[in-house]
């Protein structure tokens, strides 16, 4: 049973402003951040028709383009199975769009172009969202203004960006399969777009389940490894999973703000310093993005301190290498 907990939500208009209420919003952001990992944002500049064109195109594409295909996958799959739970399955249809560095929705077999063109608009928005966003949490932070999005540009100096689109099908044996297994996400924020009357998504708080409810015209917003890692463990990923429904079809876009491949990923030195001067202890690791991605493929629904770990070992033995040398 998942908790009661009341969900962060913020009212992004109060934090446009230079009144009074913009202080009260701020340390709600940053709660949010520091002890959450996930929050709502309501009033953000994306405009509610924009989103309906959004939800109606994209459940039409499902029904038109994927359902069938993955209704004759799931039928298979829980054959197969025989009455035991599916391990390593997610129940979910999925498909993903790559807006940066280099596009690839034109490509995207079975879009219509209409759809192409308001899918493209959508990401334009939510890339600027994403972008006011880690200013915001600079700001409280203590960092110079740009410094989170500065961390995420690699060599050409575009961070990646793209947009997982969801389908989450009524399930009849929500027992025996997850719709999509706990896990943290990898990258860097990440801006989701999701079903405002079928729910499903939790998060993991204080060893307890949360339900992230469902609002209209909302976007949902959770915190991946690479800020944690910024942040110097001061903001935190959090677990999160999606329970299989037996009503309803979930709608679920959520849109990946992450580093560029080879932008090499640390912890702020303010930060460090910060915690240094505060008599605080470790420092997370510096690696490569890439080379984060390569692990984390491998070990996606497993706890994230391995990966962590990992790459403080190779850390270690390079800069015994060093000192040998």
């Amino acid at each position: 049973m998942a908790s009661t907990l009341s969900f962060p939500i913020i009212d992004m208009g109060l934090l446009s402003l230079s009144g009074e209420e913009r202080p009260a919003a701020m340390d709600l952001l940053h709660d949010a951040c520091e002890n959450w990992g996930f929050f709502q944002v309501l009033d953000h500049g994306i405009s509610t028709e924009l989103m309906d064109e959004v939800e109606t195109m994209t459940k039409a594409h499902y029904k038109r383009v994927r359902e069938q295909r993955f209704l004759e996958f799931a039928s298979k799959t829980l054959q197969e199975g025989g009455g035991k739970a599916a391990e390593n399955l997610d129940w979910e249809s999925t498909f993903f769009v790559r807006h940066l560095p280099e596009p690839n929705i034109a490509d995207i077999p079975d879009l219509d172009d209409e759809y192409r063109r308001v899918m493209k608009r959508f990401a334009v928005e939510l890339e600027k969202l994403a972008e006011r966003l880690l200013d915001l949490l600079c700001e409280n932070l203590g960092l110079e203004k740009g410094y989170l999005a500065r961390a995420f540009r690699g060599s050409k100096g575009v961070p990646t960006f793209g947009t997982k689109v969801s389908s989450y099908p009524p399930c009849p044996r929500p027992d025996l399969v997850k719709g999509l297994r706990a896990h943290t996400d990898a990258g860097g924020i990440i801006l989701l777009f999701q079903d405002d009357r079928v729910g499903g998504l939790q998060l993991l708080k204080d060893g307890e389940w949360v339900d992230v409810p469902p609002t209209r015209h909302s976007i949902v917003v959770n915190l991946g490894d690479q800020l944690e890692v910024i942040t110097n463990g001061r903001y935190k990923s959090v677990l999160h999973r999606v329970i299989a429904q037996t009503n309803g079809n979930r709608m679920s876009i959520a849109s990946f703000y992450n580093p560029a491949s080879d932008a090499v990923i640390f912890p702020a030195p303010a930060l460090v310093a910060k915690e240094v001067e505060a008599g605080g202890g470790g420092t997370y690791p510096r690696f490569v993005f890439e080379d984060y991605m390569k692990l984390y493929v491998r070990h996606k629904f497993e706890d994230k301190e391995p990966r962590f770990e990992a790459f403080k070992s190779m850390e270690s033995e390079s800069a015994k290498l060093i000192a040998i040398a």
